[in-house]
């Protein structure tokens, strides 16, 4: 080790410099005083002021590399201390010049080189330097240091009150606490000492300007009347060296008038003046963009200074290209993996789970075994959360609601093959699937058998085969519909939204499909919401689900809901209301070729029924013997058995009294059964009667 390196090591291992610092303050500041009586040889002041400029640039840098004002506590007072240094420099300069005429080869270099050898160029310098300093900087400092102490002292009851809640809370350790109660007194006395430091910066700046004065005046004096000087010899003498001294003295005062300026400035930064500048001024890689595009405009003036103008353009243009291409330095590399690493740490700390979240219930469930995970894994190829988006937006187009995330869970009491699927918690569809295979289903047409596993699709509970990769081909050559197993889970999961629809729509789902209307049509709804509440829309909105209706226009729905419950606010009333002024809607999918195929009722059995139509509180139900429900039942599963094997959806037609309790009477049957009341066929629509309903043979 070099014998530099070992000095240096054992003057922080003895810690002697650490152990005498407030001794070499004490002796720097008697030694200002002294420079303030005692004469000073030039080389001596060379070195003084050669020192006052490396403390100027020290507090600058200092100044804006620290992070919070309390970093840099010590400022006020080393403000006095700075200042009164600069101030003894300057009378020390003053004896030299007035005594001597000649003040050293600092001053000598400023005032010769700095001014170009022209005095009328420095004496015009140091007036705008001081100018500069004493209007615009030093007086925004006051400024600022006045308001932030006053502010600082405003709020500091109310910091302390935060520090006392948070230590109450258990936030905060005892320790922290008065920690934190520490800085923010330290804190309130920093903006206090500043205000009254600040006025030191703005002395000096007039103390300035009068020694100048006062040394040119009282140089031509000393040099015409006691050195026999010409008068423009003692001008030029005199005011050249007053003036190199003001530029060394001012130069170092603007410097800490900037520091000044800057510390109290610091109010809301969180990181050292650097570091915010360049991240909150490059933010943006528009305003960058349009800065450099401006800048270019600019260039190609006729009259204007192209290269200057291009350039800076230029360099402004790439600094936006790299910012919008996220080109990312070395430090915000190492920022993310240190982020990442911390969010891992996170992850890994288990959480502690909260007794509440044992009462939530999710709205659609969907548990699988653990054969089934490849299909959810995106590792392993699985495509189900991507169907599952899809069926989403699906739903929402075909049934106007938004369905609600399907939690994915696995479940180890399922076997490997097995899915659940459940709604608020209660079970309404499994199925099983066979991984590596693939569900072959006949369209009904097809003589032709293949070999495979006999099954039942899972969501129509239709006759199927599971077939492997290599059967794939021959099944799809003989006409038989291949679906690949997410396919399969996926059409199970939609046509359960179908079927519980009405169970899904919550009333806070219908809140915010008002609040959707509301931006396009906000009279509807506020009409409607005058009349109706979101409990009764709600139920209407249900109903309409339960027969499968969709509800994507929901403004013209709300419409006719909001003409009907001026006559009624009976729910039944309401959607039988409402489905009459939907009727083009809800024929649409049963017309082929203008024609429609329906059941009707026998004359006998349709006027039984409305003769045994009671009024309850649920809307109007039948009210009939069990062995006629008995019979009716089973005349339907004839009918329905016959129609569907014809490939054709069997659609009952009846009086519109009857529709809604019959479809009551019999959707516990038959879920799917699609009943339409007279009122409700669109004109123009050619009606077959495929079979009636009766309840004989």
């Amino acid at each position: 080790m070099p014998p530099s390196l070992q000095a240096a090591k054992g003057l922080i291992q003895n810690n002697s410099f650490t152990k005498h610092r407030d001794a070499i303050v004490i002796f720097g500041i008697v030694c200002i005083v002294l420079i303030m009586v005692v004469p000073l040889p030039t080389w001596a002041l060379d070195i003084c002021l050669t020192f006052m400029i490396g403390i100027a640039l020290m507090v600058l840098m200092t100044s804006m590399v620290i992070d919070n004002v309390l970093d840099f506590s010590v400022y006020p007072g080393m403000l006095l201390v700075v200042t009164l240094f600069r101030l003894a420099l300057n009378i020390a300069s003053t004896r030299l010049i007035l005594s001597q005429g000649d003040a050293g080869q600092v001053i000598a270099s400023f005032g010769n080189y700095v001014t170009a050898g022209n005095i009328v160029v420095g004496t015009i310098m140091f007036i705008i330097l001081v100018v500069i300093q004493f209007v615009v900087i030093t007086k925004g400092s006051t400024r600022i240091a006045e308001v932030a102490a006053r502010f600082t002292l405003d709020a500091m009851p109310g910091k302390q009150m935060a520090v006392d809640a948070d230590l109450n809370a258990g936030n905060l350790t005892e320790d922290e606490a008065r920690q934190r109660r520490s800085d923010i007194s330290r804190e309130a006395d920093f903006y206090g000492a500043m205000d009254g430091a600040s006025k030191f910066v703005r002395g000096d700046a007039i103390a300035g300007i009068i020694i100048t004065i006062i040394n040119i005046i009282g140089g031509i004096i000393l040099g015409v009347v006691m050195q026999g000087m010409e008068v423009l010899e003692a001008l030029e003498t005199f005011t050249k060296l007053t003036i190199g001294d003001g530029l060394v003295t001012q130069i170092p005062a603007l410097m800490i008038s900037t520091s000044s300026g800057i510390i109290v400035t610091r109010a809301a930064s969180k990181n050292n003046l650097g570091a915010e500048l360049l991240s909150q001024f490059t933010q943006s890689s528009k305003a960058l963009g349009i800065s450099a595009f401006v800048m270019v405009l600019l260039g190609i003036v006729p009259g204007m200074p192209t290269i200057p103008f291009l350039a800076i353009g230029a360099l402004i243009g790439f600094t936006s290209y790299r910012m919008a291409f996220g080109v990312k330095s070395k430090q915000e590399k190492e920022d993310e993996e240190k982020a990442k690493k911390m969010a891992e740490e996170a992850a890994a700390v288990p959480k502690e789970e909260k007794i509440e979240d044992y009462l939530l219930v999710d709205q659609m469930e969907l548990e699988i075994g653990y054969g089934l995970i490849p299909l959810v894994d995106v590792n392993q190829g699985g495509d189900l959360l991507e169907r599952i988006t899809m069926l989403r937006r699906q739903m929402a187009g075909e049934l106007g609601m938004i369905v609600p995330p399907i939690r994915i869970r696995d479940n180890i009491q399922l076997s490997p093959n097995e899915y659940l699927i459940k709604i608020k918690g209660n079970d309404v569809g499994k199925g099983e699937l066979m991984m590596g295979s693939y569900l072959a289903m006949n369209p009904g047409k097809i003589s032709q058998r293949i070999p495979g596993i006999k099954t039942k699709e899972p969501a129509f509970n239709l006759d199927a085969l599971w077939i492997t990769e290599g059967q794939k081909e021959g099944a799809e050559l003989a006409g038989y519909t291949v679906v690949e197993l997410p396919a399969v889970l996926a059409t199970h999961l939609t046509e359960i939204i179908r079927r519980y629809a009405s169970e899904i729509l919550m009333r806070q789902d219908v809140k915010a499909l008002l609040e959707n209307v509301k931006k396009n049509s906000p009279a509807v709804v506020e009409e409607i919401s005058s009349v109706l509440g979101v409990g009764e829309i709600q139920q209407v909105l249900c109903m309409l689900l339960q027969e499968r209706i969709s509800i994507r226009d929901l403004a013209s729905i709300l419409e006719l809901m909001a003409n009907a419950a001026k006559l009624s606010k009976d729910a039944v009333f309401i959607n039988e209301q409402v489905r009459l002024g939907l009727t083009r809607q809800i024929c649409k999918p049963f017309i082929n070729n203008g024609e429609m195929s329906v059941i009707t009722l026998a004359p006998d059995l349709e006027q039984m029924l409305e003769a045994s139509l009671q009024s309850t509180n649920k809307g109007p139900r039948l009210v009939i013997r069990p062995d006629l429900v008995g019979r009716i039942l089973e005349r339907m599963e004839i009918i329905q058995t016959k129609i569907q094997a014809e490939g054709d959806q069997p659609i009952i037609v009846c009086s519109p009294n009857v529709r809604y309790p019959l479809k009551k009477l019999l959707e516990s049957n038959f879920p799917n059964l699609v009943i339409l009341s007279y009122s409700e066929i669109v004109t123009g629509v050619n009606i077959t009667v495929a079979e009636t309903l009766n309840t004989h043979d």
